[in-house]
């Protein structure tokens, strides 16, 4: 089924996750087999779609994936038979900022309202209404006729103060023939904690955030017209073939002269290969970190490992004494391994059997959280020391994406090759870099070297999303089987 509907808002903190959390819980409760899908780099916010589908989190991102694969990864998530063996029948996507917003400096780029026509979905504003009455109008009926290829088509009021002033919002939006498709009152349960870099993940509080959701479906179910939501989702055209990670293995082996385009959706570069080894003979075991710890990972980067002939295990770096047996190559995503200092220096087992790992010349990725946990410290606690940095967590933000140049060879890159990624991060590694460092960044006229590459290592603050660049997973599995 390809019934799907688009959670967008007029501005960040407008209550999308709330809404877009609450309607895959309501359907779900239903009966409807939901997938829940993020607009946007972001991983945190997916935990909560997870939690509330059953199904694993997605994101649409069509800087880091690039707009020609936003509709075939969206199609592949709703064909996904997950663990309770069905295709999705019904798919809510999650916006990101406001409905308009996208990759600074780049027009619509990577915005909601691109996401929304580039998989041609309607589109429910979440307006936050609880200093608002008449002016609704004025908002919602500039947000629908901004941009008339994008498919505003119905409202859901949030944080309305009560049953009198959601009736002076549906009068006022009367007028302008936009349906109001509920009006959500102010809860304080529905609050999810937040710290520096936003949500907590459900990770770190899977118990309480699985009440809040059972409490946010009911009021959903309550306030909002689902059946009218699951006809607009039904009206939705079909969309085109499905993204496959086997597919996508064997394209970009069959393109030797290849190389990832800088922007995204222009053709590819000229000159220097892409050079992917064949296929293991055996599966090699990589382990992956998971736990409170470790939650930042794209779905697809792990379907790609698999294609490519990997066995997955995931290991705990707080809880686990040891690496999963036999254990060949490491993927260490991001998290917050800040928030978890204490408990990742005390595990000390853990941190040597890393580092024997590393001194054995076996392959290790690590993205952001990952890398902090590779040093020696973090906010003075000892880490596993594989790199010489000194990890802290500061208060600057750096956020944004990047076009990034590979500064070495390693086991997912080539010296030399161009990708797409996208930092967030409020701390900091010391040294920043190696001499060569594992990218050279740019973004808006400026550029920085960042990240520790070799032959057998890379680690960067740097996310990269693999559908775009499938000859990584390639490689990580043919370093851990060689």
């Amino acid at each position: 089924m390809t019934a799907r509907i688009v959670i967008a808002g007029t501005s960040s903190g407008a209550g999308k996750t709330t809404v877009a959390s609450g309607l895959m819980a309501a359907f779900r409760a239903r009966g409807r087999t939901v997938q829940g899908a993020k607009v946007g780099p972001d991983f945190i916010d997916p935990s909560y779609h997870a939690l509330a589908t059953g199904r694993p989190a997605r994101n649409l991102d069509a800087f880091l994936a690039g707009p020609e694969l936003v509709s075939p990864l969206l199609a592949h998530a709703i064909a996904d038979l997950a663990d309770d063996g069905r295709p999705a029948d019904l798919t809510v996507i999650e916006g990101v900022m406001g409905l308009f917003d996208g990759a600074s400096g780049r027009g619509e780029l990577a915005s909601t309202a691109h996401v929304a026509k580039l998989t041609r979905s309607p589109v429910v504003l979440v307006v936050d209404a609880a200093a608002m009455a008449r002016s609704v109008a004025a908002l919602v009926l500039g947000f629908r006729n901004y941009d008339l290829a994008v498919d505003v088509a119905g409202v859901i009021l949030n944080r309305v103060g009560s049953s009198f002033h959601a009736d002076l919002l549906r009068e006022a939006l009367e007028p302008i023939g936009v349906p109001v498709l509920g009006a959500l009152t102010r809860d304080d349960r529905l609050v999810a904690p937040s710290r520096h870099l936003g949500l907590v993940p459900v990770d770190e509080r899977d118990a309480r955030a699985r009440e809040t959701l059972d409490v946010l479906a009911a009021r959903v179910a309550e306030e909002v017209d689902l059946d009218a939501l699951e006809r607009l989702a039904s009206a939705a055209p079909p969309l085109g073939p499905a993204w496959d990670p086997t597919q996508a293995l064997a394209r970009a082996a069959g393109e030797p002269g290849r190389t990832p385009a800088t922007e995204p959706g222009t053709a590819p570069a000229a000159g220097g290969l892409v050079a992917v080894p064949p296929p293991p003979e055996r599966r090699p075991r990589i382990a992956y970190a998971a736990g409170a710890a470790f939650t930042f990972r794209y779905t697809e980067n792990l379907e790609l490992l698999r294609a490519a002939g990997a066995e997955l295990v995931p290991f705990d770096p707080i809880h686990d004494a040891a690496l999963p047996e036999a254990t060949e190559a490491l993927y260490l995503g991001g998290g917050f391994p800040e928030e978890h200092g204490e408990a990742l220096a005390a595990n000390a087992a853990m941190r040597a059997a890393v580092a024997e790992l590393a001194a054995a010349g076996r392959p290790i990725v690590a993205e952001c959280g990952g890398l902090l946990y590779l040093g020696g410290t973090l906010d003075g606690r000892p880490m596993c020391g594989v790199l010489d940095g000194t990890g802290a967590l500061g208060t600057r933000l750096t956020l944004g994406y990047r076009e990034a140049e590979a500064g070495a060879d390693s086991p997912l890159w080539r010296a030399g090759e161009v990708v797409r990624g996208h930092e967030f991060h409020y701390s900091t590694l010391s040294p920043e870099a190696t001499t060569p460092p594992a990218w050279t960044l740019r973004s808006r006229g400026r550029e920085r070297a960042e990240g520790v590459a070799s032959r057998t290592l890379h680690a960067s603050y740097l996310h990269t999303h693999w559908a775009a660049f499938p000859q990584a997973a390639t490689r990580l599995v043919a370093a851990a089987g060689a």
